[in-house]
């Protein structure tokens, strides 16, 4: 590939986004990225998602080749608090990207999320084309955001240049653990520690927490093969990728009182999964088969999980 090809990342000054940014950067791109609060103004640009005229001006700018759409509401605690605003940013402005995309011939890779699925027992693990169902108004949203770029793209005729990937819950090197469902449970063995704290924690639930530099080393090698390739017509839209690493949120809790050896006594396993009352209901198992990935010649490796936070702490500590 020549070294003239750009790429443009949105949300890249989130927990994701960096790492995808960083991995184009890496490579022979030359990478922008897009952030709200956070723009540096040269390698993060200013852009306010909702306004369409400022995603066309950013878009025309950078004139990139691949566009990475990570940027979204991604908590569904926050989402169910916030549903105007979520749809906003995770459909309406998915949309708008999309169609400035599709009608300049941009690749678009649209960053969605396990949770289209129900994640029923028994149905994972899931594949790409696997009938969606989810269980809260994030999944939802990012199914929705899914359809508006697909469909964009069919509306332009540029089937092939529109693509899905749906990964797991997140985690990596985080500006604060609440960047990260996984990394704030390292504030909770902290917090366990104090007298009289009686926590209780998920054990139900199975996840399958990845690394975001693995999520922007596949974003990359996706771009690359995409953008290789004359016959895109005939290539998935819908890509996904996992850890095969599976742990509930307690036995995450138990990985990090290993690894800093800290006492857990005081965190309660709960195996009861959902209350029925709660607002955001969780799925049980929603695990994304890569086979798709796979097929494509794409490395869907990814770091050990306890390896990987083991480096960390170690790193932390000296």
């Amino acid at each position: 590939m020549s070294g003239n090809k750009s790429a443009l990342v949105t949300g890249a000054t989130g927990l994701l986004g960096r790492q995808i940014l960083r991995a184009f950067e890496r490579s022979n791109f030359t990478a922008k990225g897009t952030g709200l609060s956070r723009a540096d103004g040269h390698s993060i640009l200013k852009l306010d998602l909702g306004n369409n005229a400022e995603i066309q001006r950013v878009i025309d700018d950078v004139k990139p080749q691949v566009v990475v759409h990570s940027a979204a509401n991604r908590f569904p605690d926050k989402v169910d608090k916030d549903p105007e605003g979520t749809r906003a940013l995770n459909v309406l402005a998915t949309r708008s990207l999309a169609k400035l995309c599709a009608g300049r011939d941009i690749l678009l890779i649209y960053i969605s999320t396990d949770y289209v699925f129900s994640g029923k027992p028994r149905e994972a693990p899931y594949e790409s084309d696997a009938a969606t169902g989810p269980t809260n108004l994030y999944g939802q949203t990012k199914l929705d955001g899914e359809h508006a770029v697909l469909e964009e793209y069919d509306a332009a005729g540029k089937q092939g240049l529109g693509l899905v990937l749906r990964v797991p819950v997140l985690y990596g090197s985080a500006e604060m653990p609440s960047e990260s469902a996984v990394n704030v449970l390292m504030d909770v063995v902290w917090k366990a520690q104090e007298d009289g704290a009686k926590i209780n924690m998920d054990h139900w639930a199975l996840r399958y927490p990845t690394n975001t530099e693995d999520i922007g080393r596949v974003c990359h090698d996706i771009a690359v093969h995409y953008l290789g390739r004359d016959d895109r017509k005939s290539l998935p839209k819908i890509l996904q990728f996992s850890s095969e690493d599976r742990y509930t949120k307690y036995e995450i809790c138990q990985v990090f009182s290993e690894i800093m050896g800290l006492n857990i006594d005081r965190i309660e396993p709960n195996t009861e999964g959902n209350d029925p009352n709660a607002s955001v209901q969780r799925p049980y198992d929603c695990h994304l088969s890569t086979k798709t990935l796979k097929s494509l010649g794409i490395d869907v490796s990814t770091q050990d999980f306890i390896g990987w936070w083991r480096r960390e702490v170690r790193a932390f500590r000296k």
